[in-house]
């Protein structure tokens, strides 16, 4: 025999196919079988004279398991990230046409400044965090039925959140409309109670937008389409510096203008990605309108009530923005792996989410008790002042902490479906534990701390009952469950 035929694997292709070939009654076959398993042996020897021949399947090296797992930490958090990195950027730029508005309203007198500041920083924020969490209700749906394949019953999602979540805002309209005499009522002056009112009114557009910017923003993020929404936020955020520079410096506008610039820019987000979702960027979750969007409204109600009950408690602003987004992005990730029925998958994706959120938590942490004095100094000369930033640094750093953790818990309720589990936990921490214990301790301790330490005990609480909860969860379970809602939607669908 020619030795080359060795070195081309002519022998190595005898053994895996005349050796397994049928018993045919012919010698010459019989021959060929017997002398191919006598070189498939001397192949399988050759294997440890020879190091050029190698096995096709080499010996694992020794530590391959930390290997895997951290690539595999490496993937799920790009995963992550992928999401998070351009949320961060979309609440930070749709938060920021707020505070440009507030800049400009500073600049026509301390009193229009104070109305805006109490319309956008009280009412807007009541609303706003209602029908944010209402909308996460779509987190759950369109996460698990995308990661299920079935993304033709995303759009169906869509205009069944419209629906709900547009009834919803119409409900919320008194919020608005008598605003003038609950903040009356409540000691503001009459003057600022008045003002507020008007703005209030002009900022209905902006309520009413709420609805279709959520949702939009979640369908989209469910499909991993999270760059088109930061373009749409980012080129809303350029349009409105303009349009509010032009509505106040060019035409005096007043606080009308100011209040409808911020709606006018909000609707441009809405248009936006609405554009994009209509004339073919989601080709295959969205099929057009269609009458079963005004089907299982009552579901989708309290499964959206429950949603919007667990985030309502919660007063947004710059620090929130970012916690906020790893909420969304986690509970994107946790209902994808659900809806493909991979309990492993959702699990990790939950232990990366909180490593990593943790990781981010603890780099505010350092740097609020390292630069405490520093941050002071951008705001404020008063010595006073800084001593008492000094004084509340390591409170304010564990606060951020804790806020970093939270909403990573609360997002993986998100992809489960367990909203209604969040709502009652964050009422029970915040107005039985927080509330009551802040205004003990606001009597017994000095400067505020007592009322700040009172409501991070509930924070503290929550956090601790989520991850409780989180880790006594039945993945299996929540795969059943959610691939059972998906079935049940599709064959719906189908009929």
């Amino acid at each position: 025999m020619d030795t080359s035929c060795q070195q081309k694997g002519f022998f190595t292709f005898l053994p895996q196919n005349i050796t397994k070939a049928p018993h045919y009654c012919c010698p010459v076959i019989d021959n060929l079988r017997s002398e191919a398993k006598h070189m498939g042996n001397i192949l399988n020897e050759g294997e440890h004279e020879h190091p050029l021949i190698k096995s096709k399947l080499p010996p694992q090296p020794h530590g391959s398991n930390n290997h895997s797992l951290f690539q595999r930490s490496c993937s799920e958090s790009k995963k992550l990230w992928h999401i998070a990195a351009p949320s961060i950027f979309t609440r930070l730029a749709m938060f920021s046409i707020t505070v440009v508005t507030q800049s400009l309203a500073g600049h026509l007198g301390d009193l229009d400044l104070a109305a805006i500041s109490i319309a956008c920083t009280v009412l807007i924020s009541i609303t706003f965090g209602f029908l944010l969490g209402m909308a996460s209700a779509l987190e759950t749906l369109c996460g698990q039925a995308y990661g299920a394949g079935q993304q033709r019953i995303l759009g169906v999602y869509l205009q069944r959140s419209w629906v709900v979540l547009f009834l919803s805002s119409i409900l919320l309209l008194p919020v608005f409309i008598f605003a003038t005499p609950v903040l009356k009522l409540i000691g503001q002056p009459v003057a600022v109670a008045e003002q507020a009112g008007l703005v209030a009114v002009w900022l209905i557009p902006l309520h009413l937008s709420f609805p279709f910017q959520f949702t939009l923003q979640r369908f989209l993020q469910c499909q991993l389409k999270t760059g088109i929404i930061a373009w749409v936020s980012g080129v809303a955020l350029a349009v409105h510096v303009l349009v509010s520079w032009v509505f106040v410096y060019r035409m005096r506008i007043g606080i009308v203008g100011t209040a409808l610039s911020i709606g006018f820019s909000w609707w441009l987000s809405v248009l936006g990605m609405l554009g994009y979702t209509l004339f073919g960027g989601c080709p295959r979750s969205w099929t057009g309108f269609s009458v079963e969007a005004f089907v299982g409204l009552w579901e989708f109600f309290k499964l959206s009530l429950a949603s919007g009950v667990m985030l309502a408690v919660t007063i947004y602003g710059w620090e929130s923005m970012i916690p906020l987004a790893f909420l969304g992005a986690t509970g994107v990730r946790v209902a994808n792996e659900l809806g493909a029925g991979n309990a492993k998958g959702a699990r990790f994706a939950t232990v990366v989410s909180v490593v990593t959120t943790l990781f981010v938590g603890f780099i505010f942490w350092l740097v609020i008790v390292s630069f405490n004095k520093n941050l002071a100094l951008i705001f404020t000369s008063s010595s006073s002042v800084i001593q008492m930033v000094n004084e509340l640094a390591m409170l304010l750093a564990f606060t951020v902490l804790l806020n970093c953790i939270q909403p990573v818990l609360s997002g993986v309720a998100v992809g489960s479906g367990r909203q209604a589990v969040v709502a009652y936990i964050n009422i029970g921490s915040y107005y039985l534990i927080g509330i009551p214990l802040g205004v003990l301790l606001g009597w017994l301790l000095p400067s505020g701390i007592g009322m700040w330490t009172g409501m991070m005990s509930g924070t503290v609480v929550q956090t601790l009952i989520l991850a409780i909860i989180t880790m006594r969860y039945d993945w299996e379970k929540e795969v059943q469950k959610a691939q059972i809602l998906v079935e049940e939607e599709a064959t719906f669908n189908d009929q």
